[in-house]
């Protein structure tokens, strides 16, 4: 379906591909991966022919449909829900307007409409509305919703409706970059298992290691500027990425060796009338040696032991009759909630259902209508909510906002754990003012484990994190002695800490004493995955 042969891309001075290679076929699921900066959205973008290639050639079945969603979502215009999902061509979005603007005037005699109604005819349109709806409902849109213009909705809500335009339009080629940024946990769950059975090719750029273990049978590899090709799902690539490192270690080590025995003879005999047909025959074959680059080791999890904060009380936190209601609309009545030293509980539940309202009334961030919110006497709260900056110092450095929160942190330290989530030599020096958004969130999420509080409440921790940085979290938060309420939407990451988990919808907080595993099984979302977003 997609063929790049000898592929050779400089950008900003830097080459990121020299003479490589990539091959799509029909029905195939790739994932491509690489460390930030490396290429990625640059590759993705040539093939879409919004750039191009200083050498080599991309090629597409002349007959192939490409689909593409990008992080960001453009202008939804006034289009609403609904309208942008059915829209698989510009024509039939326009086609769907003159309908319904002729069906609002009484008019369904006029020449617009009746054109309107052959493309919408042409285009499959009484079936495509309720696969349509049917979808939107998968990502966890409300039948309220599909007439609402998009433009009233955040930027994570217009992104779905523009996924949900590509599923229904069901190109050959789905090109996904980071399709699971916007999602909440459940319609994550079925976005995967929709993919699952999605009748064509798939190549995507995500963060979520486990959606791509899910999904992909390939994984490509931005490596020393080469596409290299790996078969297998994200978590077997690792395997393979290692044996490969091996590999052209031992073939870099054996080249080396016997280019210092060649050098060595060369030096030697230089000067030596006897040995110079050997010299020469030396020096020939050192110029003909194709030289082995020496491997980059894979970056990997880096390892910090966290000071662990002081012990709390057996009952950390209790809730009593607790009622929470925002304007009308009610969230909470009665509820009873306990939570103990050194439990992990994540909030699972459909988007709205109320689960980070539930980490604010737990931090107290948020005044309760109703009921007692009882806190143990030895509990010491960090919140790490959506709004990440502000507990940062705008006029400090990063280095210097990690050395305050914890003044027995060695600056060595403190340069490592700040490199392991993505902060580099020079980013260390960056004044908290000039940060991105992710880069604010990603630096509180390192205040809080060098000086960690014993009831720690975490709302989408992982979001802004790379694979490795994720890893990093989760590893540190497995050391972490105090107790954990979280809420996130990277399985993989709640699979390696939850212990126990609330399933929230309706205003009632189900208890699961399992991880989540456990609870998809007694949940019975494994045997319904319609439920998932009810």
């Amino acid at each position: 379906m997609l063929t790049i042969k000898k592929l050779t891309k400089a950008h900003a001075g830097r080459t990121l591909f020299y003479e490589t290679e990539l091959i799509v076929n029909w029905g195939e699921r790739i994932a491509l991966v690489g460390p930030n900066g490396a290429g990625k959205s640059t590759l993705f973008r040539m093939i879409l022919g919004e750039d191009t290639p200083d050498e080599g050639q991309i090629v597409m079945d002349e007959y192939g449909v490409v689909g593409y969603l990008p992080q960001e979502a453009g202008d939804p215009s006034d289009r609403t829900v609904l309208e942008i999902a059915m829209s698989i061509t510009p024509e039939m979005g326009q086609a769907i307007r003159t309908i319904q603007l002729c069906d609002a005037k009484g008019d369904n005699t006029s020449d617009d409409y009746a054109h309107a109604m052959d493309i919408f005819i042409a285009n499959n349109g009484y079936q495509l509305e309720p696969k349509a709806k049917r979808i939107l409902k998968g990502l966890a849109f409300k039948d309220e919703d599909f007439h609402r213009p998009a433009r009233e909705m955040s930027g994570g809500w217009v992104m779905r409706a523009h996924l949900a335009q590509l599923l229904v339009a069901e190109p050959d080629l789905l090109m996904l970059d980071e399709p699971t940024n916007h999602l909440d946990l459940m319609s994550l769950l079925w976005l995967r298992r929709y993919l699952m059975n999605y009748p064509g090719a798939i190549f995507m750029i995500s963060h979520d290691r486990d959606f791509m273990d899910e999904l992909v049978e390939t994984v490509y590899d931005i490596e020393n500027q080469e596409l290299v090709r790996y078969t297998g799902n994200y978590s077997k690539f690792l395997e393979l990425k290692e044996q490969r490192y091996e590999i052209l270690l031992a073939a870099w080590r054996n080249q080396q060796r016997e280019i210092a025995h060649m050098e060595f003879f060369i030096e030697r005999f230089r000067s030596v009338a006897s040995k110079a047909a050997q010299v020469q025959s030396r020096i020939k074959q050192l110029e003909k040696i194709r030289r082995i680059e020496k491997p980059r080791q894979a970056r990997r999890v880096f390892k910090f032991i966290f000071p662990q904060p002081p012990r709390s009380m057996q009952r950390v936190m209790e809730l009593e009759k607790v009622g929470q209601s925002y304007g009308d609309k009610r969230i909470y009545k009665n509820l009873d909630l306990l939570i103990e030293r050194g439990d992990r509980i994540v909030l699972v539940g459909p988007n709205g259902a109320g689960k980070s309202t539930l980490l604010k009334i737990l931090a107290g961030v948020v005044p309760i209508d109703e009921g007692q919110r009882i806190l143990g006497t030895t509990t010491r709260i960090g919140y790490f909510s959506q709004m990440r900056s502000e507990n940062l110092t705008p006029n400090f450095t990063v280095l210097e906002e990690i050395m305050n929160a914890d003044p027995e942190l060695r600056e060595e330290e403190a340069r490592a754990v700040l490199g392991s989530f993505m902060f580099r030599k020079l980013d260390c020096e960056k004044r908290v003012e000039v940060l991105s958004g992710g880069e604010k969130s990603r630096l509180s999420l390192v205040k809080f484990l060098v000086n960690p509080p014993n009831l720690l409440l975490m709302d989408e921790p992982t979001t802004h994190l790379d694979i490795m940085s994720v890893e990093a979290l989760s590893q540190a938060l497995k050391r972490y002695e105090g107790t954990l309420v979280f809420i996130s939407h990277d399985v993989h990451f709640i699979r390696a800490l939850a212990e126990k988990t609330l399933h929230i919808a309706h205003g009632t907080v189900t208890p699961y004493s399992g991880g989540y595993d456990y609870y998809l099984e007694k949940s019975g979302l494994l045997d319904n995955p319609d439920a998932m977003n009810m």
